[in-house]
């Protein structure tokens, strides 16, 4: 029986690598990212494709999938070029350190999330048999008492070096003056870091398809405690990243997603249309 102080990990995070695993199980191949990895780290009751925030957001697990390899072809492509630190801010269940062992065994891996999100998945991947690393750093931060730059200097981040720092599925919990003041944080980093950090449209925004869908998780979100709260057009994103010290920052659309992943499929899979990146560099 569980402890009431056994750590458990945040749903989005549960929920995120279940789309994932569910990708492989239910699409066609070729698959845009193979992860199985965080399946095996839930191991949820069975039947848990039938639940209905699997069985019916297809559309919304193709967007989670798409942002993970978009992520990472980014960090395979800069770690070419000689970046060696990787941050991942809201790392939740990622596991780049554990399936792209090739890449991730060149680079310092900075994983920042939540204390109970990560001291759970310390205990699961070593539960599960794979082997933690010297050079996974997991770096817990509570977002409302500390400071995450100060936490992720004292784990060993080299601030002289440059990095690749990526930020998924977090600033929709976050207000526009923490967004701002975290982007001023990023723009510091060592010249010829990369960013690559996610922004939600707001619903209007939104393919019409997409709308009942983003409706009932709005609601949801507010009924658990989580309510979202920051949602822009894409000409906003540009601007904070300006305001905030990034030269010639851009946008990646979900139509550039679509021409990158989705243009030679088999099947009709197709992602959201919520959720945009802002890509910058210093």
């Amino acid at each position: 029986m569980e402890s009431y102080n056994t750590p458990k990990p945040d749903n989005t995070a549960v929920r995120t690598a279940l789309w994932r695993a569910l990708h492989v199980q239910k699409d066609a191949a070729p698959y845009i990212l193979e992860d199985t990895i965080g399946l095996q780290l839930v191991s949820p009751e069975e039947g848990w494709q039938e639940r209905p925030d699997m069985k019916y957001t297809r559309r919304l697990r193709a967007s989670i999938v798409a942002r993970s390899r978009f992520i990472e072809d980014l960090m395979i492509k800069e770690s070419e070029k000689g970046i060696k630190q990787y941050i991942i801010l809201g790392a939740g269940l990622d596991t780049f350190a554990q399936r792209r062992t090739d890449v991730a065994s060149q680079l310092q891996i900075y994983e920042i999330d939540q204390p109970e999100t990560l001291a759970w998945k310390q205990s699961r991947l070593s539960e599960t048999g794979f082997q933690l690393s010297d050079n996974l750093h997991f770096v817990p931060v509570d977002f409302e008492i500390s400071s995450w730059w100060e936490e992720l200097v004292q784990a060993g981040f080299n601030i002289h070096e440059p990095a690749v720092i990526v930020c998924t599925g977090v600033t929709l919990y976050l207000t526009r003056e923490a967004i701002s003041t975290t982007l001023q944080q990023i723009a510091t980093l060592a010249p010829g870091s990369k960013l690559a950090m996610s922004f939600y449209l707001p619903i209007d925004l939104l393919d019409e398809e997409d709308q009942p869908m983003q409706e009932i998780a709005e609601k949801g979100a507010k009924e658990s405690g989580t309510p979202f709260v920051s949602f822009f057009a894409p000409y906003e994103v540009l601007l904070l990243a300006q305001e905030a010290g990034f030269e010639r920052p851009e946008i990646i659309s979900t139509n550039n997603i679509k021409q990158l992943y989705f243009s030679d499929r088999t099947d009709d899979l197709q992602p959201a249309s919520g959720e945009v990146f802002l890509l910058a560099s210093t």
